[in-house]
């Protein structure tokens, strides 16, 4: 809402105002017959039951008059505030009231009071449209419009006495916004071009009813854009959540009418943050009720983006800016992260709330211990507090194995140290040497492992986490493919950008299942399972996290996935050798085992997981029998094993076992 201009030279008083009102009540208080003034009033200018304090000299406008301007208001409508407020206030004027009705039982003021005794009346005052009922600026008890008792809003009367507060019915919902501290002092705007385009936006007349949609991946970036512009314009921020609006459109335009007067009244902007409310709809249809400036925080791919609105899109902080933070919020300690810094800076991509966070939590523990490796110590500060985000969306995988627990033919192997290469030079490579400002899509790894079950290629990522000291999270597509309409690109846009956040490398297993080849469109299901697909290839496009996918039918996955992946491992099926291999590493060293001939059990044709399997149920069957694990133990698991996969167990696989 745009300043208005200042009152001239007759700019009145609040206490003048009452005392003028009051001898209007005094002239006009005779009840019919009887002549001069009523007995037992007050003399003017008595002291007030509430002294009124004067105008602050920095504040040019006196709150009467500017509320008159703000809601456009008649000399009658002005009078009538008075009058309520001077019956609030002074007990004389509940006094008059009685005198001019002839009933001293009748001591509030009415409309019908008001029309008697002050000057320019109109009947338009009145009405439910115009501004003392439409803003609630004066309540109306039950009765008739001319003879019901009137009262003045609560929140009117403490903005004429300079009261600083917001309407009581909408503290439970609407927050006053508060800048995070930050080490150091205040810091330079990051995006100052976005914040100018936003304060033009705002200071154009008429801009007020014209939402401004700030679109960006980090919540914070876009409130400090906000807090930003609200700051030059001279607006105290507050936020509203979307989930708090309500949904029955009469409670829906009465929040929108109070807020839209209290942004009037306190000079207020909003941030509506919408990532927690679903509702668009009710959410356009409020924003479309409030004449005020408001921002709201929009997600990229939710839809919020379909709100009508000017747009800023905000960036997130760059691997530079967070590097930056961090050096800011650790300080000296800095120095001693050997070499960390860059590679927290590159991997988890926090925004300034959680880089301040996690600065603390690595100067909290560097004051508690002495020759700890700081570096160390703030990347695993930095994988706790990025596990938040992703806890309730994917199942974390504790990685149990190494390099030496893995048993792939050396070109495979070779590849899956080239993808750790990857994710460890991605800093050099990516910000150092500029390949992420020439390239904005494809910076993410994605990597596909194709094998038949049981082959290793969960165990392949769970070695490449272990080895990046990276988390594990396997992404479980029962809880991410929805029947429902826009929930399946709900759950992968979560996923998606809590794992780009953390840093954590994300396993989709059994991939087909999600990234399956789009079908002809024969019917409304299949259209929307193209649609699904089609919003996950532009998620894959624009990933920079690490993703493995993991699949047994790697011709059932799109084309279009296919060209989306940089690294393509091939896991076989165990030849005799192989599984030898696999057989002597498979029990731990804490087991008893007899002199079991390994090449011999090679002869069992099955992949790495089934030889788990034998081998631990084999190691309950001897532990049973109080003895070492034996041959007839591991051919009494075995034959359970094939039963359970329907397959026979050959005479040549056990031949010199038993």
């Amino acid at each position: 809402m745009t300043t208005p201009p200042r009152p001239g030279p007759a700019a009145e008083t609040m206490p003048g105002a009452l005392d003028r009102v009051y001898q209007a009540l005094v002239r006009g208080s005779s009840p019919p017959g009887s002549g001069g003034e009523p007995p037992g009033l007050p003399e003017p200018g008595a002291a007030a039951d509430l002294a009124i304090s004067p105008v602050s000299p920095d504040e040019p406008w006196h709150a009467l008059d500017r509320l008159c301007t703000l809601f456009g208001l008649s000399a009658f409508e002005r009078d009538v505030i008075v009058l309520c407020a001077g019956h609030s206030l002074q007990s004389r004027f509940a006094t008059a009231c009685g005198h001019v009705t002839g009933d001293s039982r009748t001591t509030w003021p009415t409309f019908g009071l008001a029309m008697t005794v002050l000057g320019d009346p109109h009947w338009s005052a009145v009405g439910p449209a115009d501004p003392l009922r439409f803003w609630q600026l004066v309540e109306i008890d039950r009765g008739s419009v001319l003879h019901a008792p009137l009262q003045l809003d609560e929140r009117i009367l403490l903005y004429l006495i300079g009261v600083s507060t917001i309407d009581e019915r909408l503290q439970a919902v609407v927050r006053p916004v508060i800048p995070a501290a930050r080490p150091g002092g205040t810091r330079e705007c990051r995006q100052p071009l976005t914040v100018r385009a936003g304060v033009r936006h705002w200071e154009q007349p008429g801009s007020c009813g014209d939402p401004l949609l700030l679109i960006g991946r980090q919540p914070s970036a876009c409130e400090e854009i906000f807090m930003e512009m609200s700051q030059r314009c001279g607006l105290r921020p507050y936020s509203l959540h979307a989930r708090d609006i309500p949904a029955m459109a009469g409670d829906r335009e009465q929040l929108a009418r109070l807020w839209t007067r209290e942004a009037a009244l306190s000079g207020a902007a909003l941030y509506l943050r919408t990532r927690d409310g679903d509702d668009i709809a009710n959410v356009s249809a409020w924003l479309e009720l409030t004449g005020a400036p408001v921002a709201v925080e929009v997600p990229p791919g939710t839809g919020a983006e379909q709100l009508a609105g000017a747009r800023l899109h905000i960036a997130a902080l760059s691997a530079r800016e967070r590097k930056e933070a961090w050096l800011l919020d650790l300080g000296p300690l800095a120095a001693q992260m050997n070499g960390y810094v860059d590679r927290v800076a590159e991997y988890f991509h926090f925004d300034e709330p959680a880089i301040h966070l996690s600065a603390a939590a690595v100067r909290e523990q560097a004051k508690a211990g002495e020759n700890i490796d700081l570096g160390e110590v703030c990347w695993h500060v930095c994988r706790e507090h990025a596990r938040r985000s992703l806890e309730t969306l994917a199942q974390r995988v504790e990685p149990h194995s190494d390099w030496n627990d893995l048993v792939l033919p050396g070109t495979q192997v070779e590849t899956l140290r080239q993808i750790a290469i990857h994710m460890r030079q991605r800093d050099v490579v990516n910000e150092q040497w500029g390949f992420a400002a020439k390239h904005e899509r494809g910076l993410g790894l994605t990597a596909l492992f194709a094998g038949s079950s049981g082959t290793g290629k969960t165990m392949a990522a769970e070695i490449l986490a272990a080895d990046l000291d990276l988390d594990l999270y396997k992404i479980d597509l029962a809880s991410v493919v929805s029947k429902y309409i826009g929930e399946t690109e709900k759950n992968l846009r979560a996923i998606f950008t809590a794992a780009e956040e953390s840093g954590a490398i994300l396993l989709f297993d059994e991939a087909d299942a999600l990234f399956g080849k789009r079908s002809e469109v024969r019917d409304s299901h299949d259209r929307y399972a193209n649609l699904e697909i089609s919003y996950l290839l532009q998620q894959m496009e624009s990933y920079r996290g690490v993703a493995i996918l993991t699949t047994n039918m790697q011709h059932a996955l799109d084309p279009a996935f296919l060209r989306r992946i940089r690294f393509i491992v091939q896991f076989p099926f165990p030849d005799a050798a192989a599984r030898a291999r696999i057989w002597h590493r498979i029990f731990p060293a804490a087991t008893p085992v007899a002199n079991l001939d390994f090449d011999r059990l090679g002869q069992l044709n099955v992949t790495g997981g089934t030889i788990r399997n034998i081998a631990m149920h084999s190691a309950f069957l001897a532990a049973d029998d109080s003895m070492r694990v034996e041959a007839r133990h591991i051919v009494a698991a075995a034959r359970t094993e094939y039963a359970k996969m329907e397959k026979p167990l050959t005479a040549a696989e056990t031949r010199d076992l038993t």
